[in-house]
């Protein structure tokens, strides 16, 4: 089994966060590069440079281009900017591959980010043009211990606290440790001393009692829950739960969604942006949206020694059009760049087609309250669970708020998307809510509607994110960053950081960095 064999089941199983997760792992996904703001001195020497694009990766290149004094024309396919970057609001709609057409129904101050929905501490770029452009940014709840884990092959079904598990998982795993090192069966690795102080952490870290035992107790209790927890008064006295023995906790497989909170993306310290991913571009979109052409689509790109030189479609008029430019920066998602006319050279063409794209689904509910709240004390965080919409994510902002709700009722990849994106849109919704009953039976009474973006039917994007492999990256990844004569690219693909918007950004960066070098030594 190859590596790309094995992220497509991993994704199958557990969607694309979880295939986003393996990656790391794999080496296939790496720490942001960005260091601070860059300074493109020595002037443009007159020079104009064409991006394709409007994304956040096209949106910084004409941004830094622009403040070094380069004349920057952008061509963006749609009537807006942001690309992935992007937020359905009550009364948006968008049209999909084959003509389904969705308009949102959600009520004013609730909405869905169909594409990146947070952004971790580790994305120094993208947080620094945030803050630059005035985007306001507050956080993310990643993991909550009320949320849930669930299978449809464990308990019957029936959901379990994240705590509950991650308690029982920790304590018993204490357990059996602790008991290792009391028969010295770790003589060989760990000195008499550090036996002592790892006994300690360990009776800490697993609420072990004075006999190193997990058992049924107060400390157990505060950390996977109380069968009754302590009050006030004559009825004060707690009484603590009874935890799963360690075969239930392990033949149940919900210990495998706990780990991924432990990766530097998903760590507690993390944001999004207020109002929605919408509100980067419209920061951008202040800073450069003068400089955007929109609703250009791009139908033939040919270089010469002299400049580059661009077809386009006016969708709104159905002009065809041409734009040229000393140089062209492209930021158009592999998938799409590989179906247009393009004069580069063999070993960029062949990079150009050799990354495929991830299909994946994203589902926002709409409910008539926040149930999740009221009934089960849950405000933000996700479940996990097997079944085919992968996750639940509950809403980070509005905690507390009377009237409808939105949550984000399904982020799922591999075939299930396929499945999905083969009946309308109302039915990937009505099937979204029926597994979604299996965790909140409330869908059956409070939901109200729903929207269901399918990635690969997106026609500007054709996928979520591009996929990497450890070979593919070695045959074409540096010939796909590099100075094609006057041609570049940039964008998530052009990174180590895939399915981000920091590899968008850090891309961008190098891309910029490395043309006014070469127009620098040119002049």
């Amino acid at each position: 089994m190859n590596k790309r064999q094995l992220l497509s089941m991993i994704g199958a199983a557990g969607g694309a966060t979880a295939m986003m997760m393996a990656m790391g792992q794999l080496g296939q996904v790496h720490a942001s590069t960005f260091k601070g703001p860059i300074a493109l001195e020595g002037g443009a020497k007159g020079k104009k440079v064409l991006i394709l694009g409007g994304g956040v990766s096209g949106m910084v290149s004409a941004l830094e281009l622009s403040r070094a004094g380069y004349a920057v024309e952008v061509l963006e396919y749609q009537d807006r900017v942001g690309g992935r970057a992007w937020t359905i609001k009550g009364g948006d709609t968008f049209t999909e591959l084959g003509g389904a057409t969705q308009t949102c129904e959600f009520a004013p101050g609730n909405y869905i980010n169909p594409g990146p929905w947070r952004i971790p501490t580790e994305h120094g770029g993208l947080i620094h043009y945030c803050h630059q452009l005035g985007v306001g940014l507050e956080p993310f709840q990643q993991q909550n211990y009320n949320a849930y884990l669930h299978s449809t092959d464990a308990f019957g079904g029936v959901p379990q606290r994240y705590k509950t598990i991650q308690a029982d998982y920790y304590g018993h795993v204490s357990e059996l440790l602790a008991k290792a090192v009391r028969q010295n069966a770790l003589a060989d690795s760990v000195t008499a001393e550090d036996a002592e102080l790892l006994l300690e952490s360990l009776r800490s870290w697993g609420a072990l009692d004075r006999n190193m035992r997990y058992v049924k107790s107060n400390a157990s209790a505060s950390r996977r829950g109380w069968d009754k927890g302590p009050g006030g008064g004559l009825t004060a006295v707690p009484i603590p739960s009874e935890p799963l023995d360690v075969h239930t906790v392990l033949q149940s497989g919900l210990w495998r969604s706990i780990g991924g909170n432990l990766t530097n993306e998903h760590q507690y310290a993390i944001f999004q942006p207020v109002g929605g991913m919408g509100s980067i571009a419209a920061g951008f979109e202040r800073a450069v949206g003068h400089l955007i052409r929109r609703n250009s689509k791009v139908t033939e790109i040919r270089q010469s020694e002299r400049g580059v030189t661009v077809n386009f479609l006016d969708t709104k008029t159905g002009e065809r059009l041409s734009t040229s430019a000393d140089y062209c920066i492209c930021t158009i998602p592999l998938s799409v760049l590989a179906q247009i006319p393009l004069n580069v050279g063999p070993t960029l063409a062949s990079a150009i087609s050799a990354v495929p794209y991830r299909p994946s689904v994203k589902v926002g509910l709409e409910f008539r309250r926040r149930f999740w709240e009221q009934d089960e004390q849950i405000y933000g965080g996700i479940t996990s669970t097997n079944l085919p919409i992968s996750q639940i994510s509950y809403p980070s902002y509005g905690y507390g708020s009377q009237g409808p709700g939105v949550l984000l009722g399904a982020y799922t990849g591999g075939s299930i998307s396929y499945e999905l994106t083969a009946q309308s849109p109302a039915e990937r919704v009505r099937r979204v809510v029926e597994w979604g009953k299996q965790i909140h039976p409330q869908y059956s009474t409070e939901f109200m509607n729903g929207v269901a973006v399918g990635w690969h039917r997106v026609p500007w994007t054709l996928g979520c994110f591009g996929i990497w492999t450890e070979e593919s990256r070695a045959a074409h990844y540096d010939n796909l960053c590099q100075l094609d004569g006057r041609f570049m690219i940039a964008g998530e693909h052009a990174s180590y950081i895939g399915g981000w918007i920091e590899g968008a950004v850090t891309s961008a960066l190098d891309a910029v960095t490395r043309l006014h070098q070469h127009v620098q030594q040119a002049a």
